[in-house]
């Protein structure tokens, strides 16, 4: 088992920055590649960004490009997402999510473990 445990999430106006944590335990850290999703009421669970064990491989989807960037840090066993210039449409909750193993998906039925979720709030 893994545990996921968000952080980080809160209310920013349009433009700003916020930096999402994820703090995994339970199972070897590196041994997983990592994705942030997001959810807006209403609408599917969509991909956002992933990465390898590594960190040498990342992905991101379209809108997020130039925008957002994930890293993580394998010695302190978590996942982040800076989240620059903000848009409303960015408004959703955020969950990351744990893929054993060494190919990254984009896709969430891959993913085995999933956090609680952090709400971001983009105001206009």
């Amino acid at each position: 088992q893994v545990q996921l445990v968000e952080s980080g999430g809160g209310l920013v106006q349009a433009g700003g920055s916020l930096r999402l944590s994820c703090e995994a335990s339970g199972r070897t850290f590196s041994d997983y590649a990592m994705g942030w999703f997001r959810q807006a009421p209403g609408k599917e669970r969509e991909f956002v960004a992933a990465i390898s064990w590594s960190g040498d491989k990342t992905y991101y989807e379209d809108s997020v490009k130039g925008r957002f960037t994930i890293s993580r840090d394998n010695a302190k066993n978590t996942v982040y997402l800076q989240m620059n210039s903000l848009k409303p449409e960015d408004t959703a909750v955020y969950y990351c999510a744990a893929d054993w193993g060494i190919l990254v998906s984009t896709t969430k039925g891959a993913y085995e473990y999933w956090g609680q979720g952090t709400q971001v709030t983009v105001s206009s």
